[in-house]
């Protein structure tokens, strides 16, 4: 296992005091606007289960939705590599806490990450992966219409094994916007990632916009057939050793792909059979358009437990 030194371990140290000082602060203000502190959503607003979206079912790092849930959501991802040939495995497990009504703490990343049979000398590792956290802020909450609006802001903490493409670290704002017709829902979300540092890592890293687009159908009590499109748009690409042309959606941090963009359709379903509070979901993944690119295909497999 690799030894942080003592510089990096301090800077990461620092970012994190800086970021719980923002959460507390930002709870501070909320409560001040008298809307009670609501830990794991007692008080959250509800709707009827057939005008409940399902929550994103791919791209689970930058997919976030406009609703404020308490909730744990379990992934597993098998990503064939498509350009390097190979896959990789990736299981990950998010948390989400309803500080309010509308003020949401977002776990994002964090996980395990196993490489295997790539093209890439050395690339055939396993490792941890990131840690990624932010806040939330749902300031448009209109249940009788069915609208919902968010932003976000978040940090990746370059915590993570530089053996499976992680260690850096990633600056996050996003903002979503969700909207229902009865059964139907429908969902954006874009997000501006920064990297702190476009070499770091063996293979660099990017600063990239992302657009995530969902449907779903409340079909049964217990079935949603889902519908998604996710995009990567590289904005600045870092320096790779390798001179790779295509980014590490969100597979891998890759310094590459300004001239690759990166556009991908799922196919997927969400089972219900406990009732609407777990969500029991599979998808499947492929690119639309044809650049180069790290994806081939990807199967997601994830549950999704509300409080």
């Amino acid at each position: 296992m690799r030894c942080l030194n003592n510089n990096k371990l301090h800077m990461n140290y620092t970012k994190l005091s800086i970021v719980s000082l923002g959460l507390a602060a930002a709870g501070s203000f909320v409560n001040a606007a008298d809307e009670g502190f609501v830990l794991f959503g007692d008080d959250v607003a509800k709707p009827a289960a057939e005008e409940k979206a399902v929550r994103p079912i791919s791209a689970p790092y930058y997919h976030e939705d406009s609703f404020v849930t308490t909730d744990l959501r379990a992934w597993y991802l098998n990503h064939q590599l498509g350009e390097i040939n190979g896959s990789v495995d990736v299981a990950a497990l998010q948390v989400r806490v309803a500080l309010t009504e509308s003020l949401q703490l977002v776990a994002y990343k964090d996980g395990y990450t196993n490489f295997k049979d790539t093209d890439i000398d050395g690339l055939v590792s396993d490792g941890w992966n990131d840690v990624g956290a932010g806040i939330k802020w749902a300031f448009i909450q209109d249940w009788e219409n069915q609208f919902h609006m968010a932003v976000g802001a978040g940090y990746e903490f370059g915590w993570g094994d530089d053996e499976v493409l992680q260690d850096t670290e990633e600056y996050r704002l996003w903002l979503s916007a969700n909207k229902g017709f009865d059964k139907l829902h429908l969902g954006v979300t874009v997000n501006y990632l920064i990297a702190d540092d476009t070499e770091a890592n063996v293979l660099g890293s990017s600063d990239m916009l992302t657009v995530h687009l969902h449907a779903d159908y409340y079909l049964t009590e217990w079935l949603s057939p889902v519908i998604e499109v996710n995009g990567y748009f590289v904005q600045d690409e870092g320096k790779n050793s390798l001179d790779i042309p295509f980014s590490g959606v969100d597979a891998a941090s890759i310094g590459g792909g300004e001239d690759n963009d990166t556009i991908t359709g799922v196919l997927g379903f969400e089972l219900r059979p406990l009732g609407d509070d777990l969500g029991l979901r599979a998808a499947y993944e492929t690119q639309l358009n044809d650049d180069d690119s790290l994806f081939g295909y990807r199967w997601t497999f994830s549950a999704v437990y509300e409080f």
